[in-house]
Formats: C-alpha cells, structure tokens, sequence
C-alpha cells in the first residue's frame, strides 16, 4: 500500500462498484478546474475497506502551474470538529464524565451562564447547564458570530478568543451571554472549540499533544496537524476565494491561521491534513471504532456518535434530511436529501470546501479536498457520481 493512499487498493468490481461507472467523475470535476472555478481537487472513494477510487485535478497553486498530488497539505477547517468529538468521546469512555456532565464542573468559566431573550432585548440567567452533550450536538447556544442587529456578533467580535491560547478563549466566551438557552436549539459555533480545551483540561496534556498521541500516531495519520512543517510546505496547497471575474483569487491571510504555515490549536477548525490520513480517520469509524488491530473506540460508542441526536425540527447548516450526532450531520430522511444515501449516514465538510461522508449501510466512503472558501456545488456531483457506481 502506497503511504499517500491511506488503504490498500482494490479492484472496484471487487467490492461491487463499476470501474467504467467511476470514470465518470474525471470530466466533471476537471471541468470545474478547466472552467476556473475551484484550483483543485482529490476525489476518493473506498469502500468494504479498500480504495477504489483516488484521482487528481488541478494544481495545487494556480501561479506556479504546480499540480495538485495525492500528498497535497489541506486546510481542512470545520473537518478538524469530527476529530475533536472522537477525542471526547475517548475521553467519556474512559470514564471522565457522562454526555450530561455540566461543562461548568470541568470549565469554571462556564458556571452561572446568562443567556439572551430571544431578538436581544434582555438577558436573564440560563434556565438549565450547559453540558459536554450540548457541545458535541452544537446545541450550547455558543455560536460564531458574525454581522447583525443581535448584539451578541459584537460581543464576539469583541473577544477576539483566538489572539490567546484555548484557555483564554474559554474565559471570554464564558463572559459573553449565549444566543438561546442550552438544549432549546441548534446553532453553529464555538461549542467544538470548547471541546478542545475540555480535552485539555480532562487529559492534562496540551490539546495538539493529546491528538497527536492518541488519534494521529495510532492511527498513521503523519500529515495532521496545526501546523505544516517547512520540510512538507512544498506540499501545501494555495488557498482560494471566488473573484469578481468569475474566476479564483488568493486569500492572503486565511481564517483562524497564526502563520503562514500554522493555525490557532482550535477544536472546530484548526487541522491541516491530506486525503489519505482523513481517509484512515474515517475507515476506523467504519470499522466501529477500530483500524489495522489499533482500536479509539468501542463500537456502541460508535453507534452513539452516528445517532441523531437534535430534533426533527433542526436542520443543521440548512441540510434538509439530516439531524446531527455528536460532531457529525447524520441522514434521517434520504428522500428530503435530494440526493442518494443510506439511512445513518454520517458527515461534514470544512470551510475551503473540503467534505467526506461515511456510509455504514454500504460501508462506503466518500472525500473530497479542493481549497476554495466559497460556494461548493461541485459535492453534490460527487456525491451522485459516487453512488451511482455501486454495481452490487
């Protein structure tokens, strides 16, 4: 097995795809790159285990012409989130706390929370604790912050939680009253970010050190990390934006970066990696929890991560069809997708347009890595493409 394909290979009619059904993802996605609309991509398929499908298109920066390759560097954004939740769920195993645990008994920072009254006219005390639960499920009532009337995206914009470290940026969001009260809905946020510095403080080791010992080197996840060594930075790739145009243009400063080859050690978005170590990640959740006789979790904590956790009335990032687990969007509904899947299908996608699925039903998984901050279009194509090559 080649190091840069993270799982043997196999012939698709093997594991019941169809090669010639596979080589209709080629021209789809290298006319996105001809039409110059996204820089890159990598598109891999496994499934039963075995590669069946890992292509290239593209360059990895579009000044230099130098082609994107099977060991290209990513920013991989809100895909860091699935990661960090397998580390508190490593954590819950071994007994540290329970799903309903108060995030205030492991964080001071959060204990006595206020909340706003909806809109923002007032703010009143938090009718119920926060816990680790509703930071796994995004449910806190932390978010992002952003532009608006409510005067919770100044208070945000204010606290600037990334200029410290993962202890500071507890501590300011502890000040900063939550959007709703915990549990009484779903919103994207900080609550990953949180758990990063859960993991900290639960394990008493540094939250890069604690990925590092227990997921990425167990795993041979060697290209993961908060930062790309300047021996690898040949293999970094460009991060892009749309233009004006119609075409891309460079991000000079990327989101949430301390470097230029670094990033701030955050739980929700802070990891850089390749397809091939996101794909080891994704084959050992497959496998319940386990991958070459190296096992992270059990496998009914597996079956708890991919349940739906939130209710039927939420639709995470306005993903029609899906509920979320803990720290993954999960399929509840394949009709109202719109698109082919499998019931307990489970997923995210990161900022630069990275996303993978995980399909146990057909033990299936799908990634695609490109890094373009904007409108991604092109996943869905990939997911139907996909899909549409199971032959049996």
């Amino acid at each position: 097995m080649a190091i840069y394909e993270g799982l043997p290979r196999a012939i698709p009619e093997d594991v019941g795809m169809s090669t010639s059904r596979l080589e209709r993802i080629a021209p789809v996605m290298q006319r996105w790159v001809d039409a110059g609309k996204i820089p890159c991509a990598l598109t891999m398929i496994a499934r039963e285990g075995r590669l069946v499908h890992f292509e290239k298109f593209g360059t990895q920066d579009v000044a230099s012409a130098k082609p994107v390759d099977f060991d290209t560097i990513f920013r991989i954004y809100s895909m860091t989130k699935p990661i960090t939740s397998i580390a508190v769920m490593m954590l819950y195993e071994q007994g540290h706390f329970q799903l309903g645990t108060p995030v205030s008994e492991l964080i001071p920072a959060f204990k006595d929370m206020q909340a706003y009254t909806e809109g923002g006219a007032d703010i009143v005390d938090a009718e119920n604790e926060m816990t680790v639960k509703h930071l796994l499920t995004h449910t806190s009532g932390l978010i992002y912050g952003g532009e608006g009337d409510h005067p919770i995206h100044q208070r945000y914009s204010d606290a600037n939680y990334y200029r410290g470290d993962l202890a500071y940026m507890a501590q300011e969001l502890g000040k900063i009253p939550l959007l709703h009260h915990p549990g009484a809905a779903w919103n994207y946020g900080m609550s990953t970010d949180v758990l990063g510095y859960l993991v900290e403080v639960v394990s008493g080791m540094p939250f890069e050190e604690y990925l590092k010992t227990h997921i990425f080197n167990p795993l041979g996840m060697n290209d993961t990390a908060f930062s790309v060594p300047e021996e690898k930075a040949d293999r970094y790739a460009t991060l892009y934006e749309p233009a004006e145009d119609g075409g891309i243009q460079v991000i000079e400063n990327a989101p949430v970066s301390s470097g230029p080859l670094s990033f701030f050690h955050s739980g929700g978005a802070g990891l850089q990696s390749t397809a091939a170590d996101y794909l080891r990640f994704c084959q050992m959740l497959l496998n319940d929890g386990e991958l070459d006789g190296v096992r992270l979790l059990g496998r009914k904590t597996v079956e708890l991560i991919r349940m739906n956790h939130i209710s039927d009335d939420w639709q995470p990032l306005e993903r029609t069809g899906c509920g979320f687990g803990l720290g993954f969007a999960v399929v509840t509904d394949v009709a109202e997708t719109q698109g082919p899947s499998s019931l307990g299908t489970y997923s995210w996608g990161g900022l630069a347009s990275t996303t993978f699925w995980i399909d146990p039903v057909e033990e299936l998984i799908g990634i695609l890595m490109t890094q373009l901050i904007g409108n991604s279009p092109f996943h869905a194509q990939f997911r139907v493409l996909t899909y549409q090559a199971i032959a049996n």
